[in-house]
């Protein structure tokens, strides 16, 4: 291996190393690979949002998931048959600053969201609010168990 090779190849171990030692936690750890897995989770989830797959979305839950007044996979499923529609629209959900905390349970995440409005010219943001969630390991992989999103924003002026 050439010295080049080398110290890339250290600079990797010790980013690897850092990133599944950040999941230590009194509550339990998490590997690097949890932490891809989490981030994909999430970027399925807005996906099936933003495509119109209420399926998709619901499949991102545990069976008894939550998320608002919808708990369970057909109800939740619903819930986006409802408010989201099974078509692709013009908003896109976008998650940023994801926080992941290992627990005991699996872990808490924590990211910002931006819906964007795709169908404006120029493109505009429809909504700002922050998810709080439940995370946990399935033998399906890492779902949500249970998701609240709080609004941001001044309030509307009647």
């Amino acid at each position: 291996m050439n010295r080049a090779a080398g110290f890339w190849a250290v600079v990797l171990l010790v980013g690897a190393l850092s990133v599944a030692g950040a999941g230590q936690g009194a509550g339990g750890s998490l590997t690097a690979t949890d932490y891809i897995e989490i981030e994909q989770l999430y970027a399925r989830y807005a996906r099936a949002l933003d495509l119109g797959d209420p399926e998709a979305w619901a499949d991102t839950f545990t069976p008894d998931g939550t998320f608002r007044d919808a708990a369970g996979r057909d109800e939740l499923v619903a819930y986006a048959e409802n408010s989201y529609g099974r078509r692709q629209g013009t908003g896109r959900h976008w998650n940023s600053q994801l926080v992941v905390t290992p627990t005991a349970a699996g872990a808490d995440g924590s990211a910002y969201l931006l819906l964007l409005d795709v169908g404006a010219q120029p493109p505009g943001v429809g909504l700002a609010g922050l998810y709080s969630d439940k995370l946990v390991k399935t033998p399906a992989g890492w779902r949500f168990k249970s998701r609240h999103v709080e609004i941001e924003g001044p309030a509307e002026t009647p």
